[in-house]
This record gives C-alpha cells, sequence and structure tokens, in this order.
C-alpha cells in the first residue's frame, strides 16, 4: 500500500475548507449573576437567552445561574478574564475595583432619580466607556442595566447624617461608596446579599445601603425602623462578554449575541423606570419612619467624594455634562 504526504496534505487542506464553510458549532453558554430568581436582573437574563436559542434556530442556548452560584462577583470576573465563564450580568461596583474609571457612574447625585440615571447610561459617553474593558478586565462589555437608586435602611432612628456616624452600614464591596460612607463617619461593612437579611435581624448590621426592589423582594425592611428614600447613587449593571470566548465567536455570532444581550440588559432600566416609584409607594405602608432626603442630608460628604474620585475617575466631567445634557 503506497502512502502519499501530498495526497494526504491536498486532503487536509480540503476538509479545512468544507469545515470553514460550515456555520460556528453550537454552544450552551453559561451566564453568572449574584441576584435572586425573583430580581429583574435574572428575569432578563432567562429572556436573553430564550431569545437567542429562538434567533440562533436553537444553535446556541444560556444556561443562567442566579444568586451566586458560580461565585461571588470578584471570583466571576476572574472565570470571564479565564474563559471559564461565557457571560455575566454584573454590577459596574465590581468591574470599578478593576477599572476605577468606572467609579465615575457612582458620584452622589450625578442623576437626579431613575429616569435620568437611565438617561445617563443610554448616551454615548458612557457607552464609550465600555471601549477599554478588553485590555483592561479581559470582558467585552456590551450595554448597560440598572438596580436602581440606592436608599438607606436602618435598624434605630435617623434624623440627620450625624445619626449614621459610628453604624455598621452594609454595603456593596467597590471603592466608589467605601470612600462615600467613609466620608459621613459611617462603619462601611461589606457583606454579600445572602448574608444581609439575617445580619440585619441580629444585629450584625445596623444599617444596609440597598435599592427599593431589594428592600421589598427579600423583606429587609421587617428588621428596621427608619427607611430613609435618598436616591444619592445610580447602581448600574452592566452586561459581560469573555472575551477569550467572544474572540472565538464567529462575526455573525458576535453581533447576534451583542446586540440580544444589549437589548434585554437596557430592559431593565425600562422595568425600573417603571417599578421604582410603586416599590418605593409600598415601602410607605409597611409601618416603618419613612422619609426622604436630598443632596444637603449629606452635607461635606459629597464634596469629599469630589475630591477623591475626580483624580481617580478621567471621565467624571464628560460624563457630569452627559448628565446635564440629558436632564
Amino acid at each position: 500500500m503506497t502512502f502519499s504526504f501530498k495526497g494526504l496534505a491536498q486532503g487536509a487542506a480540503c476538509a479545512a475548507l468544507v469545515l470553514a464553510a460550515l456555520p460556528a458549532a453550537a454552544k450552551e453558554f453559561r451566564l453568572g449573576l449574584i441576584t435572586p430568581p425573583p430580581h429583574t436582573w435574572t428575569k432578563a437574563a432567562e429572556a436573553f437567552g430564550a431569545e437567542l436559542a429562538e434567533t440562533s434556530g436553537g444553535a446556541h442556548s444560556v444556561t443562567v445561574f442566579p444568586a451566586r452560584q458560580l461565585g461571588n462577583e470578584a471570583q466571576m470576573l476572574q472565570q470571564l478574564q479565564t474563559g471559564a465563564l461565557d457571560m455575566a450580568f454584573m454590577t459596574v461596583a465590581e468591574v470599578s475595583n478593576r477599572v476605577p474609571n468606572m467609579g465615575a457612574f457612582y458620584a452622589p447625585y450625578l442623576a437626579a432619580n431613575i429616569d435620568h440615571a437611565a438617561a445617563i447610561l443610554r448616551s454615548d459617553t458612557a457607552k464609550g466607556m465600555l471601549d477599554v474593558l478588553p485590555q483592561e478586565a479581559g470582558v467585552v462589555g456590551v450595554g448597560y442595566g440598572s438596580a436602581g437608586m440606592r436608599q438607606i435602611l436602618s435598624r434605630g432612628e435617623v434624623n440627620s447624617a450625624d445619626d449614621l456616624k459610628g453604624l455598621k452600614l452594609r454595603i456593596t464591596p467597590f471603592d466608589p461608596i467605601l470612600d462615600f460612607y467613609n466620608a459621613l463617619g459611617a462603619a462601611p461593612t461589606p457583606m454579600p446579599l445572602p448574608a444581609v437579611y439575617d445580619a440585619l435581624a441580629n444585629g450584625q448590621v445596623d444599617a444596609i445601603d440597598m435599592d427599593v426592589e431589594l428592600i421589598n423582594v427579600l423583606k429587609y425592611h421587617e428588621h428596621a425602623d427608619t427607611i430613609l428614600i435618598s436616591n444619592h447613587m445610580m447602581f448600574p449593571m452592566v452586561g459581560l462578554i469573555s472575551a477569550r470566548v467572544y474572540a472565538g465567536l464567529s462575526d455573525e455570532d458576535k453581533a447576534m449575541i451583542s446586540e440580544l444581550m444589549a437589548k434585554h440588559v437596557d430592559s431593565t432600566l425600562d422595568v425600573y423606570i417603571a417599578k421604582e416609584p410603586e416599590w418605593t409607594d409600598s415601602l410607605t405602608k409597611v409601618g416603618k419612619t419613612f422619609k426622604e432626603v436630598d443632596s444637603s442630608f449629606f452635607g461635606d460628604a459629597i464634596g469629599q467624594w469630589e475630591e477623591t474620585w475626580t483624580a481617580k475617575a478621567p471621565s467624571l466631567p464628560d460624563l457630569r455634562k452627559a448628565a446635564e445634557d440629558t436632564k
């Protein structure tokens, strides 16, 4: 039996051409979140997966892992960087730990309300801030969503910012909010969502920084005396794809997946615009002290935050201009 290396090479070349002509292999993507199943983000992730399966004719699917099943956000971001995780809906807060410029979104009272926050996040300035993520964080950002505006829930009475001094106050672990509460003289205490209810119930923390959706859905108000509606910060989310995974997609799949994910991430903005007034109103009826405050409540803390973050977040002036333009 004769063996021809030339024939083998020609055959391999033909096979490569045939394989190149075939559609990309079907893939089941894994998408991680920290939010519980009833949360707006989780519902949006599931809707994204359903539409991707339909649009791709079943070639692609998405399995959603909510409630920190794949780890906390820092761990999931590491998994995205290595390609061990395909996708995530993640707080911009966690990304800002790797890309400090993203901390600009947390400027106190950058957004006047949830409608204004959505307009800022949809601006070209905000979208342009995603461009550096592949190089600086190993992920591709497709667009922004939201978790509403930040409020304060306290086990005790709060009549002024002075009443927050020394309180163990639960925060999401990232520098912009840590600096804000340090400036207030509180004792900011990083803590994952699943631990918050029991921590508030047993006094491990005295207060929490939270949005009205989770205050309602997870019933944090059951162990609080004061609900402070301050709207002091927006709390954006970003849809992320592993840069390693993204690089392996066909151009067609890159476009399809990015567009569909961006659509469903953006849909959360409309959910909060519609629902946040209802969630806020429902909190007036839970039998707790309910107060609305504005920027004057926080005194010098806002100026201290600005002094710290103007140097860390070079996009802050441009983002402030976008905020002014979208009012």
